[in-house]
C-alpha cells in the first residue's frame, strides 16, 4: 500500500502526561474531557518530525467535500473576491442568535470600507463531549441554515475544522485563532469564556470569562489577526426574535443555553418562534428521535469524527 503520509526527521521522546495535561489545562483535576480517551491510557513515549502529505485524507463519511484545507480555503476566498475573512467557530447548531452575531459583523466590516466580507463558519470537527450534538447532525442543520436564508450561502463559506475540542480555554483559544490565519481568516470572533467548561470537580467555572480575550490581545503570532469581541445575544420577547442583550430591559429577554436548546429538541418541544430557522430546528429534532430509537434515549460516546 503507498503511504499517503511521510515523516522524516523523526524524534523519539519522552511523554510527560501530567506536565501536558496542566500545561493544557492548567489542572490536573480528575474528569477533564479527553484526557482519559486520549492521553492518560497513551505511550510513554512520543514520536515527531516533518510530515509530508502526499494526498488528501479522506474520511469516507458524506463529509469529505466539507473539509477544506487551509490552501483550498484561500483560493475559495480568491474565487469570491474577498477583501475580508471573518471567522466563527461553534460545536453547537447555529441558532438565531448565533447568525446575528455573524451578520451583523459583516455589517460592521462593510462599514469599516471593505467591499466584500466573506465568513468562514468553521465548526469543529474532532472530539467533543457527548452531550454535544455528533458533527454529521451539525452540518444538516447548517445547510438549513444557509437553505433558510438565515445566513447568505454567497457570502459564506462552511467547512469543517478537524480539530479535536480539548475545552482547554485560554490555552486552546491561540490555536483555533492562529489555525485560522493559516486558512486566511484576518478577523476572529471570540465570545465569552471561548474554549471553555465547567469545573469537572467544583461547582464553579474552570477558566475566567475574560482570559481567553486577553491571551489572544497580546499572544505572539497573533498580530496579524484582528479579534472582534462577541456581543451577547439572547431572546426578545418583546420583538419575538433573538436581539443583542440590552441590560436596561433585562427583564425582557430569555437565555436559552445549549442545554435548554437540547432538552427542548430532546422532548419535542418548540422554542420560541425566532429563535432557531424551522429547518434547523427539524433536524435537532430529528437527531433526538434517532438517537430515543438507537439506544432509549441515551446519549453517545463522544468520538473523534
Amino acid at each position: 500500500m503507498i503511504p499517503s503520509q511521510l515523516l522524516q526527521s523523526i524524534e523519539i521522546y519522552k511523554h510527560p502526561k501530567e506536565e501536558r495535561i496542566a500545561r493544557t489545562w492548567g489542572t490536573t483535576a480528575p474528569g477533564l474531557p479527553y484526557v482519559e480517551e486520549t492521553i492518560a491510557g497513551s505511550g510513554n513515549w512520543l514520536i515527531g518530525g516533518d510530515l509530508e502529505v502526499l494526498e488528501p485524507i479522506k474520511y469516507h463519511d458524506g463529509l469529505d467535500h466539507f473539509r477544506l484545507s487551509p490552501a483550498e480555503l484561500r483560493e475559495e476566498f480568491a474565487r469570491r473576491n474577498a477583501d475580508a475573512v471573518f471567522a466563527f467557530q461553534l460545536r453547537n447548531p447555529v441558532h438565531n442568535g448565533h447568525a446575528l452575531l455573524m451578520t451583523d459583523t459583516r455589517r460592521r466590516l462593510l462599514e469599516m470600507g471593505y467591499k466584500n466580507p466573506i465568513l468562514l463558519l468553521h465548526p469543529l470537527g474532532g472530539y467533543t463531549k457527548a452531550d454535544d450534538v455528533p458533527l454529521s447532525w451539525r452540518m444538516k442543520q447548517h445547510e438549513e441554515v444557509l437553505k433558510d436564508g438565515v445566513l447568505d450561502p454567497e457570502t459564506t463559506v462552511v467547512s469543517i475544522f478537524p480539530s479535536p475540542m480539548h475545552y482547554s480555554g485560554p490555552t486552546e483559544v491561540q490555536w483555533h485563532a492562529k489555525a485560522r490565519i493559516n486558512a486566511g481568516a484576518n478577523f476572529y470572533i471570540v465570545g465569552r469564556d471561548p474554549a471553555g467548561m465547567s469545573h469537572p470537580v467544583e461547582k464553579r467555572d474552570l477558566y475566567d470569562a475574560d482570559h481567553g480575550k486577553k491571551v489572544l490581545s497580546m499572544a505572539p503570532g497573533l498580530e496579524r489577526l484582528n479579534i472582534l469581541p462577541f456581543r451577547v445575544a439572547a431572546y426578545d420577547k418583546t420583538q419575538g426574535k433573538m436581539a443583542f442583550f440590552d441590560p436596561s430591559r433585562h427583564g425582557d429577554f430569555l437565555f436559552i443555553s445549549g442545554t435548554k436548546m437540547r432538552a427542548l429538541a430532546k422532548n419535542k418541544e418548540n422554542p420560541p418562534d425566532g429563535f432557531m430557522c424551522p429547518g434547523g430546528w427539524k433536524v435537532l429534532v430529528e437527531y433526538y428521535d434517532s438517537m430515543t430509537l438507537a439506544g432509549n434515549g441515551k446519549v453517545p460516546e463522544p468520538v473523534p469524527a
